[in-house]
C-alpha cells in the first residue's frame, strides 16, 4: 500500500495572478505557504479486478470511462495497472478556499507513479497536476494550487507569459 499527503496552502499575496487569462498578459507573481493540513490519498493493488474508489462516495468500475470522479478519471488515463483501489481522506473539507483540489491531484499522482515504481520531481508532478486539470479537465483554475502543494514550504513563484513557472 502506498500512501501520499499533500498540503494545503494559504496565499500570502498574488493569489489570481497565477491565473492564465492574468499571467499571459502581464505574468504573475505570487507567494504561498504550505500548512500543516493535509489531504492523503491511498493506493493498492487489490485482489479484485476493476478499480474500486472511496472519496466522498464510493465507486466499483471495470473501465476507467465509467469512472464518475473526473480527477481520477483523468489521471487514471495516464495508463496506470488495471485493478486499484484508491481512498482520499482530507484534514479539511473541500471548497474551504485552502486548495485542496490541487493538494488532491498532487497526492494521487505522487502515490499512484509511486505505485507504478516511478518517480516525478516537484516541478513534473506539479505540471502533470496543473495539465490535468486546468487543459484536460477545463476548470477556471490557476496554477498556485499545485505547485505549492508539491514543493511545500513557503515559497514564490512567478508564472510566465509562456506558462511556464519559477
Amino acid at each position: 500500500m502506498i500512501v501520499v499527503r499533500s498540503p494545503l496552502r494559504i496565499s500570502l499575496g498574488g493569489g489570481g495572478t497565477d491565473l492564465p487569462s492574468y499571467y499571459r498578459e502581464n505574468e504573475g507573481f505570487l507567494i504561498a505557504a504550505a500548512i500543516n493540513k493535509y489531504v492523503f490519498v491511498s493506493v493498492m493493488n487489490p485482489f479484485t479486478n476493476g478499480y474500486t474508489l472511496k472519496y466522498s462516495e464510493y465507486e466499483n468500475v471495470e473501465n476507467i470511462k465509467d469512472i464518475k470522479h473526473p480527477i481520477i478519471r483523468e489521471s487514471l488515463k495516464l495508463g496506470f495497472k488495471k485493478n486499484l483501489e484508491i481512498t482520499t481522506l482530507a484534514d479539511l473539507p473541500s471548497g474551504t478556499g485552502l486548495g485542496s483540489s490541487g493538494s488532491f491531484t498532487t497526492a494521487l499522482l505522487k502515490a499512484l507513479y509511486i505505485n507504478s515504481s516511478q518517480n516525478l520531481n516537484a516541478e513534473e508532478l506539479a505540471e502533470l497536476a496543473c495539465d490535468i486539470e486546468i487543459n484536460k479537465l477545463n476548470e477556471p483554475i490557476g496554477k498556485q494550487d499545485q505547485y505549492i502543494a508539491a514543493f511545500g514550504g513557503i515559497s514564490s513563484f512567478k508564472f510566465n507569459n509562456d506558462d511556464s513557472v519559477n
